[in-house]
């Protein structure tokens, strides 16, 4: 098994999912400091991917955690 397909099996687990979204909170919180400081858009922007990833696996942890699923749906 490669090890980008080891590592999406894990981001699909709830540790993963957890750390996965941590990962990113830290990377926006990150990112909009340094877009408050010099008004860069590029920074905005990708304060706004993170906090989009960060939305995205917080809602597929607390739906596994209410469904009890076991695998995360493709779409």
């Amino acid at each position: 098994m490669r090890i980008i397909e080891k590592l999406e099996n894990w981001h699909k687990t709830n540790s993963g999912l957890l750390v996965f979204g941590l990962i990113e909170l830290g990377l926006a919180y990150m990112f909009v400091s340094l877009a408050i400081d010099s008004g860069s858009l590029w920074d905005y922007l990708l304060t706004l991917i993170f906090v989009i990833g960060f939305l995205r696996n917080l809602f597929s942890l607390i739906g596994k955690l209410f469904n009890g699923s076991t695998t995360h749906k493709s779409e």
